[in-house]
């Protein structure tokens, strides 16, 4: 016999699911679209000590080995780990597969769900190893970052030096916020004190775990700020706007 509790449950309303759902769509497919056309633009990625951070690292970019964009050569890693991310996974399963489209709806009739054994979701698991590859293309953004205060004529603040920094801060809190990384630090262990390095790995693990709480966040500004980085890079190299100096 169902309970009274249960009766309401089934008499409540269920909340609209599609706000949750069509900003992601917009927006995941309007950055798709525009990090797709600057990807193969193969121009306007470089501007004084600027660079675009869908260009970095830049690997010959006088095309004596590759004939195309150069950001092709690296679009592999930074993309990589963005589509295997835990919480991208969450919203495009939801977004674009409906699948299901939110907490507490059904899925489609017939849909036999068998989770990411299969491909091509099996790939999914390739997450941590993406991990790795996002430490080193971080690296190299730090240093376009530095790189964004040396000008021509000497030490100095410009916008884009402040957009580039910005921008691979909210990369770092990021990729520090990621759960792969908090899982290595510390997530699989039972116990901290019967393991080397307890002490260290468990503040580490505390510590990932504060930024973990935040991902959802980090996720997006990350995403708004390397389009932004990169469409200022671009706006500044083609002439279409100055870059103010501010120091």
């Amino acid at each position: 016999m169902a309970s009274v509790g249960d009766a309401r449950l089934a008499d409540a309303p269920r909340e609209a699911w599609w706000p949750q759902v069509l900003p992601v769509v917009l927006v995941l497919s309007a950055f798709g679209v525009y990090a797709t056309f600057r990807a193969f633009e193969g121009a306007f990625y470089e501007w004084g000590p600027y660079l675009s951070p869908f260009y970095s690292p830049l690997i010959d970019a006088h095309h004596h080995y590759w004939p195309f964009s150069p950001a092709l050569l690296i679009l592999g890693g930074p993309l990589g780990f963005r589509v295997t991310c835990y919480y991208y996974r969450k919203a495009y399963y939801r977004a674009f597969f409906l699948d299901p489209p939110a907490c507490s709806v059904a899925e489609r009739p017939g849909r036999h769900y068998s989770g990411e054994t299969k491909f091509p979701f099996i790939l999914q698991n390739a997450h941590r190893y993406f991990l790795y590859l996002a430490v080193v293309f971080l690296a190299f953004l730090w240093h376009d970052a530095v790189r964004g205060f040396f000008f021509g004529d000497g030490m100095g603040v410009g916008v884009g030096s402040v957009v580039l920094l910005v921008n691979v801060i909210l990369l770092t809190l990021y990729l520090f916020s990621c759960h792969s990384l908090r899982h290595l630090a510390g997530g699989k262990l039972d116990c901290f004190s019967c393991t080397t390095f307890g002490c260290p790995r468990h503040s580490t693990w505390r510590g990932l775990s504060v930024l973990n709480e935040r991902h959802m966040l980090f996720a997006w500004l990350s995403l708004f700020s390397v389009g932004f980085a990169d469409f200022y890079v671009r706006l500044v190299s083609s002439g279409a706007i100055r870059d103010p100096r501010l120091l």
